[in-house]
């Protein structure tokens, strides 16, 4: 438990929090990086993301995602029709620097009044897999969020059992706060939702260890990583 100041009847009560509240919400607008863009999701990025995820053939990648996978072009359309018209969760089309859509994620739970938004509906296709894009994504989502938004908490949610998922929100630098059991059930099963979390004033440390990581001459001619992530200072 966190000291934290005493009020006039000695009771130990919050730090004060600086700044204004609320905080903006989050603009469907495009977000650069070096190796994606993220691009507001419309119906537009359905045959590409359609066609991305056409790769993972056997749907292993849809296991804890509340639907999919996409049975064909026309429930590809259908989902991103809903996901386009969404304000929250915010969608956003994860794509090469040519345009072409390689996955999605979504900011969601956005709670302007205390400064809090979740990183969630995070789907990658094979192609986006394992790359620099994948983490620099990540990287531009947290970064608005802290950054141009002023957000103060910065939330990851995954069901408990969805190791993949646990290990890249610690590599990533959230920190685990513990376990909700038998909070949702998807797809007619039992979901304990494992929560994560990183919070304003870890985000400059961790920012520059992304800058770091994802510079150039961090990563060789065929595109491997020469450090890891978590062993960048």
């Amino acid at each position: 438990m966190t000291d934290g100041p005493l009020n006039d009847l000695g009771q130990p009560v919050g730090q004060p929090v600086d700044g204004s509240f609320p905080r903006p919400r989050p603009e469907r607008s495009v977000n650069e990086g070096r190796y994606v863009r993220l691009e507001p999701l419309t119906v537009a990025h359905a045959p590409g993301l359609f066609e991305a995820f056409a790769e993972d053939s056997t749907g292993r990648g849809w296991t804890y995602l509340p639907r999919g996978p996409f049975s064909d072009l026309a429930d590809a359309t259908d989902w991103a029709t809903g996901a386009e018209a969404s304000e929250d969760p915010l969608y956003f089309a994860i794509c090469t620097p040519d345009g072409q859509p390689v996955g999605f994620c979504s900011y969601l739970r956005i709670d302007p009044a205390n400064g809090a938004i979740e990183v969630g509906f995070i789907h990658m296709s094979p192609r986006l897999q394992k790359t620099a894009g994948a983490t620099e994504a990540m990287y531009l989502m947290m970064a608005r969020a802290f950054d141009t938004l002023g957000y103060r908490r910065y939330e990851w949610k995954c069901d408990a059992l969805n190791m993949p998922s646990r290990r890249a929100a610690q590599r990533l630098g959230f920190q685990y706060e513990g376990t909700f059991r038998q909070a949702t059930i998807v797809k007619g099963r039992n979901r304990d939702t494992a929560w994560f979390s990183v919070l304003d004033r870890e985000w400059p440390a961790l920012k520059a260890r992304f800058e770091h990581w994802l510079a150039p001459e961090n990563f060789d001619e065929d595109g491997r990583q020469i450090a890891r992530l978590g062993a960048v200072a």
